[in-house]
């Protein structure tokens, strides 16, 4: 009895061996037969918007370089927090796939109850594009520069106010940010969505805003909204009068939307890595390119390393920016 159990026991070890062995093996078989069907990529907002077109723009051309459909499927609501469920519940097995934004990254320290870890339960794929954020005020406003509307709100606390689209969005953040970094009070006015925010600073209704470069651009250049500073590393091409926040006095004061690919925590490495190659190649032709850039952004690719990195960096940012602002949702 003794003898047929220790042949079992070492029957049983040398089979766990062997289906070790075989792993790397199969995924790297995995990864070659990848795609055998479709792949959803799940988009958190509503069809029409930049995310939406970006997502749209890569699964057409990913669909043709896999040989297999890519459709975009918009869930939105919750601050995508809907969508990254869903997304983070799916079978690692690169058939579902995230358009990952700013928003999973300021929603870890906005949301109180949050059902997902962007850190822990999203494996980041590539960045798509980064379109930087432009502080902008209406052209009633005296202030010309960046320090001059900071001297006007010093000499009227909380007599200016800011648009954004929405509590615990990026506007609202850039927002807070500028009032922690700068030492100013300024009343923050919530709208529902870019739309309704831009109309308000274009009809005066509000004192200023950050708003996406994303359609911003025609409203500066026609003398409708003026361009404070670009909450950017460097000046936006479409705008080069207009100066960066650190060269308007305020330094690392970036805030850019963004956005990417992800898939569920899990996904075999080798999957990653051929959605990877296949996106920057994508991210690399000339008409797309020039359509990403159309839409106010910079087209960005790397390596998966290289935006888990950002979005770290992103949720500590964002993360101290909201315990300085004391807000949170449910």
């Amino acid at each position: 009895m003794q003898h047929s159990r220790r042949a079992l026991t070492v029957a049983m070890a040398t089979l766990s061996t062997g289906l070790a062995g075989l792993r790397p093996a199969a995924a790297a078989e995995d990864a070659a037969s990848y795609p055998s069907r479709p792949v959803t990529i799940v988009v958190g907002f509503a069809p029409g918007g930049p995310t939406d077109i970006i997502a749209r723009l890569v699964a057409n051309h990913l669909a043709k370089a896999l040989g297999k459909p890519v459709i975009v499927e918009n869930k939105p609501g919750g601050g995508s927090n809907i969508a990254t469920e869903q997304v983070v519940r799916a079978a690692p097995d690169g058939y579902t796939l995230l358009v990952e934004t700013i928003a999973n990254a300021t929603n870890m320290s906005v949301y109180k109850k949050l059902n997902y870890d962007t850190q822990k339960d999203l494996a980041p794929i590539v960045q798509f594009m980064a379109s930087p954020s432009v502080l902008v005020v209406n052209p009633q406003v005296p202030a010309k520069t960046l320090q001059e509307l900071l001297a006007l709100a010093k000499s009227q606390p909380g007599k200016l106010n800011y648009a954004s689209t929405g509590v615990g969005g990026s506007p609202h953040l850039a927002g807070e940010m500028l009032k922690y970094r700068a030492g100013i009070d300024a009343v923050h006015i919530p709208y529902k969505g870019a739309g309704p925010a831009l109309n308000d600073l274009l009809a005066g209704n509000v004192t200023m805003g950050f708003m996406t470069s994303l359609g911003l651009v025609p409203h500066v250049q026609a003398g409708k909204l003026r361009a404070l500073a670009a909450a950017s590393p460097r000046r936006i091409p479409e705008l080069p009068d207009v100066p960066t926040m650190a060269e308007a006095g305020l330094p690392d004061f970036h805030v850019l939307s963004w956005n990417g690919l992800a898939a569920p925590a899990g996904t075999p490495k080798p999957i990653i890595d051929k959605l990877n190659r296949e996106v920057n190649r994508i991210l690399g032709m000339p008409e797309v390119r020039k359509q990403l850039q159309s839409l106010g952004g910079d087209p960005i690719g790397g390596t998966p390393e290289e935006f888990a990195r950002f979005v770290d960096k992103e949720i500590r940012q964002w993360g101290a920016v909201v315990k300085s602002a004391n807000f949170s949702l449910d």
